[in-house]
């Protein structure tokens, strides 16, 4: 009796050394294989896990398109912007990369530990946003360092361009249909499904249909129908997606914050230019708990009777926390793709109460302030000129990137 008990001891104890030893090996191959180099440049590798973390950040970052390229065609330029600047010897003093992540934090309305957590929460460790915004702030300094001798702007060039931006009269307006699904995490593959299922629409009828249906967005009374809109009211990293539309054609499915937004074409024209393009937008955002509950949309109600323009909701938000009110001025493509393309639908003093945020719990009182044309900016030469230096130096740094590309050894990309 005793020697079965034993024997049973033995046999389980082989089990259990199997399981333990294939569970390691399992887990070291997986780990191996993060390790893996998909790209090479000049030798240095790019290995599984680098690009991996990439492809989540350009997620995070509501990246449209095909973001496996775009992380290595960003992970190949990295290596390349690194390589020139060990050749200088040039590095970011850590006091300037913290404060480089801060106001990167910054432009998602997020303090650096908020947005940290964010980034853990997507699985998107801490050391690869360093790592990306380390390589974005130190090749800045070095084209600045390196080219800002070459580049003279004289009053000559501040007057000419002036002329040439105040000579544009027309401007591309398109006529959109769109549609918002909700996509809260417990819904997101649903979400995701349905937004495949009507990216191949063709039709102008099925995707009104579809909008009435599942559309967040109060346009759904109307089939997701848009009047015409100036491009350059549409965020930038969408702007050329939508002008590569046919007449009836929808866009991929594009994710935004707890949702995905689809855009049918229905008609495109040049018309008489109103202002320039705007170089900034101002808008507030005024924060209020319980989502889209009844009880906060009835608070948003009261909000919107009582403010004309974005200065009175200093008055509503006295002697609250800091936090519930938010007054920002941005370049377009620095505004968060779900709150671009509200604005896009705003005139100056118009409100949005279609965007929430912390999961659905908070509704966000989204008002235009200004749009900040080429033309107002114009009205200071000196904003001018600055425009141009960065222009002429963003058109040395791409020619210095392509350089290194074309001396480059690359393999994998």
């Amino acid at each position: 009796m005793k020697t079965r008990h034993r024997m049973r001891a033995f046999r389980l104890m082989v089990a259990l050394c199997g399981f333990v030893l294939a569970t390691t090996v399992g887990t070291a191959g997986a780990a191996q294989g993060q390790l893996t180099p998909v790209i090479t440049v000049n030798d240095r590798a790019v290995t599984q896990f680098e690009l991996n973390q990439r492809i989540r950040l350009l997620e995070l970052f509501r990246t449209p398109g095909d973001l496996n390229q775009q992380a290595r065609t960003g992970l190949v330029e990295d290596r390349l912007k690194q390589q020139e600047m060990a050749r200088v010897a040039l590095q970011l003093p850590e006091a300037a990369l913290q404060t480089a992540m801060e106001e990167f934090a910054a432009r998602g309305n997020l303090t650096l530990p908020q947005f940290l957590r964010v980034l853990s929460q997507n699985g998107i460790q801490e050391q690869s946003l360093r790592d990306f915004v380390e390589v974005g702030t130190s090749w800045r300094e070095y084209i600045r360092s390196r080219y800002s001798r070459q580049v003279t702007i004289t009053d000559a060039d501040v007057e000419r361009a002036i002329a040439a931006r105040g000579n544009a009269t027309t401007e591309l307006q398109v006529a959109l249909n769109e549609i918002i699904i909700a996509a809260p995490p417990d819904r997101a593959a649903q979400a995701q499904r349905a937004a495949n299922q009507i990216a191949t629409f063709r039709s102008f009828s099925a995707f009104e249909d579809a909008a009435r249906q599942v559309s967040a967005l109060p346009s759904r009374e109307n089939g997701g129908r848009l009047g015409y809109l100036p491009i350059s009211n549409y965020p930038p990293q969408i702007q050329a997606v939508i002008l590569a539309l046919e007449p009836g054609e929808v866009t991929d499915p594009i994710p935004i914050t707890n949702g995905i937004a689809l855009f049918q074409m229905r008609g495109i024209r040049e018309a008489a230019r109103a202002v320039p393009p705007p170089v900034s937008i101002d808008y507030a955002a005024y924060y209020i708990p319980g989502g889209q509950s009844e009880t906060a949309q009835r608070t948003a109600m009261d909000i919107r009777n009582n403010v004309d323009t974005c200065a009175d909701l200093y008055g509503i938000a006295q002697g609250q926390p800091r936090e519930v009110l938010d007054r920002v001025s941005l370049a377009p493509s620095e505004i968060a793709s779900d709150i671009a393309l509200e604005l896009a639908r705003l005139d100056p003093g118009e409100v949005s109460t279609n965007l929430t945020r912390d999961n659905g719990e908070t509704l966000v009182f989204l008002m235009l302030c200004e749009r900040v044309s080429a033309g107002q900016a114009n009205t200071n030469p000196e904003t001018v000129r600055n425009q141009i230096r960065s222009q002429r130096l963003a058109s040395l740094a791409d020619a210095l990137l392509e350089d290194l590309r074309a001396s480059a050894v690359i393999r994998g990309e």
